[in-house]
């Protein structure tokens, strides 16, 4: 009787053997097939996203162009000698400009919009900060334009930065 024993060991424990091999190398194979197609998977939806995301930093990029406080002081003009109603309409502007590409952030990486929001917030400060020397629509713009014609407008920092998002993405 012990002789059939260690015979039925002796066929029994290879067997076991091979069998708990091929389970985990097929099991490994399957993983590792798994891994692959998410990858791919992965990289269609990146070459599918690319195009909506690079137009979305484009339309950012233009953002900042239009909000420019010397490109848009050249292409609004003032409705009256009124230095407030100058100023609100230049913020209404950038509200307006900002509220057209709010959808925008879906597509583009919180840094940049953080400094999108950040340069809004300082032109904004800043055409308010000129009102308040000025006393007329005239001498507002002369002044956000000498002021300007000094430093960069923030607009710039963001515009480098949207740049160096989209190099990242290319």
């Amino acid at each position: 009787m012990e002789d059939k024993i260690l015979e039925s060991i002796a066929y029994i424990l290879p067997a076991a053997v091979t069998g708990f091999v091929a389970y985990y190398m097929f099991n490994g194979f399957l993983k590792q097939q798994n891994t692959e197609k998410k990858l791919a998977i992965m990289a269609e939806k990146k070459k599918e996203s690319l195009p909506i995301k690079l137009q979305a930093y484009e339309r950012m990029l233009l953002f900042c162009e239009r909000i420019n406080p010397v490109k848009m002081l050249v292409r609004i003009k003032p409705i009256s000698e009124n230095t407030s109603d100058y100023l609100q309409l230049l913020i209404a502007n950038i509200d307006q400009e900002f509220e057209h590409n709010l959808v925008q952030q879906i597509y583009i990486s919180d840094e940049a919009w953080t400094a999108i929001i950040a340069t809004k917030r300082a032109i904004i400060n800043k055409l308010q900060q000129a009102a308040e020397t000025s006393n007329s629509a005239n001498n507002f713009r002369e002044n956000v334009l000498i002021d300007y014609s000094k430093t960069l407008p923030p607009t710039e920092t963001a515009i480098s930065f949207i740049k160096s998002e989209v190099k990242k993405l290319l």
